[in-house]
């Protein structure tokens, strides 16, 4: 097939490669300029956490090896509370783990492997202005294609048009919090993710090649304490000292990056269908989620995967439709799960009582073979995300009766006790 993939990020890249090696004949249309050619605050961008489902999309394509090399391993968390610094482990072995990479680092990898096979046409500066059937339009020239995937983003352009063509439903939630970057000079310990919570606020922080952290501060966008009450130097140098503690140590020109520029959105996009007249939707365009379990670039690798064995195992428009039935259901609990794990980071890893069932998880998963936690499960395995939930679900009523066994025995035993005495 011709196939138009609108969008060179990571997920129209590797996209490109895999159908490439099939040997269709795939042209990449991208409306910015080639990310290869940019230095500075651009190519530093932010780090995001590479988990088993995207190393396996990456090993399938023979570039795991060059992505880990500019990775960090993170074996767990550093939490950052009140002074006081714990860790906690994300797995119950090293072998669980994620990996710490820029995202302009992997972009610009699966730029240049996409480039190196024949087949792949990547065009950068080329805006799409319309999309009839299978015609993508630009100003510069008009790509007449078998198939048009689009993977740019959650702001997505083809998704924009598909929704002219056929009946839909679409969502999309703004998050009432934004975030703001920022880089923490080299710590002693980088090779995990680092967490300040707070009442009013998060912080989370990413290792890099050279040591340093890329930093991400997430508040509210409205009151004294958010974004738009922080906008005096002095304000913000004390809410950042009260909220984050050593963090203003760690950085001395916090408050200079954190007022440098307006806070980023947060968005969480659904919709259906996915695919319509040989148009389909991968990545952030088709279920953009909130970044904090970590699975948004890992996700659209796994589109991807599918995508390719659908059209390898079907009929091109039978092959869309298989491929949005597989997939969309589990987005869907992604969606739910990243949402979700945003009041862990910020509020349960400093509990008593969360850390005190992550260690039962972790005993149980010693003692019961195929006991793992939903973490776990999403983080450090390829099992469908709604599979993973609906497991944990059944552990966690599998716990729940052991702890009211445990219960009722302690009770029995204590009224015995009491009837020998008497």
């Amino acid at each position: 097939m011709n196939v138009v993939i609108v969008g060179a990020g990571m997920a129209g890249t590797m996209l490109a490669i895999r159908l490439a090696r099939r040997g269709h004949q795939v042209d990449v249309v991208e409306r910015r300029g080639d990310p290869r050619g940019t230095s500075g605050p651009d190519a530093a961008s932010i780090s995001v956490g590479l988990s088993e489902r995207g190393r396996a999309a990456l090993h399938d394509i023979g570039l795991l090896e060059e992505a880990l090399a500019k990775a960090v391993p993170m074996r767990g968390r550093i939490v950052h509370h009140n002074g006081r610094v714990t860790y906690q482990p994300y797995g119950a072995d090293d072998t669980e783990v994620l990996h710490s990479v820029r995202r302009h680092d992997l972009n610009i990898t699966l730029l240049d492997a996409a480039e190196s096979v024949p087949g792949v046409r990547l065009w950068f500066e080329h805006r799409v202005t319309g999309l009839t059937g299978t015609e993508v339009r630009t100003p510069a020239r008009t790509f007449s294609a078998d198939l048009v995937v689009g993977a740019d983003g959650a702001y997505s352009t083809v998704r924009a048009h598909l929704h002219r063509q056929v009946r839909t439903e679409f969502h999309q939630t703004h998050l009432d919090w934004g975030y703001r970057e920022f880089t923490i000079p080299a710590v002693d310990r980088p090779e995990a993710l680092h967490v300040w919570p707070s009442r009013r606020g998060l912080v989370v922080a990413h290792p890099n090649p050279d040591g340093s952290l890329t930093g991400t501060v997430f508040l509210p966008f409205d009151g004294d304490t958010g974004f738009s009450g922080l906008r005096d130097p002095a304000r913000a140098e004390a809410f950042l000292a009260e909220e984050f503690g050593d963090l203003t140590d760690l950085v001395p020109d916090l408050v200079k990056q954190f007022l440098a520029d307006e806070p980023g959105s947060l968005v969480s996009v659904r919709t259906a269908p996915w695919q319509h007249d040989r148009v389909v939707l991968v990545g952030d365009a088709a279920h953009a989620v909130f970044p904090f379990y970590g699975q948004g670039m890992n996700a659209a690798f796994e589109d991807c995967a599918v995508l390719d064995a659908c059209l390898a195992e079907h009929a091109p428009d039978d092959a869309l439709a298989a491929f949005e039935a597989r997939r969309r259901p589990h987005t869907d609990v992604l969606a739910e799960l990243s949402a979700r794990n945003f009041v862990e980071l910020r509020d349960r890893v400093r509990s008593p009582v969360f850390l005190a069932r992550k260690r039962i998880d972790f005993e149980l998963g010693r003692l019961l073979p195929g006991w793992r936690t939903l973490y776990a499960m999403i983080s450090h395995s390829s099992l469908p995300y709604g599979d993973a939930l609906a497991r944990a679900r059944r552990q966690d009523r599998l716990l729940g009766g052991l702890v009211g066994l445990g219960t009722v025995a302690l009770l029995a035993a204590a009224r015995r006790k009491r009837s020998g005495r008497c």
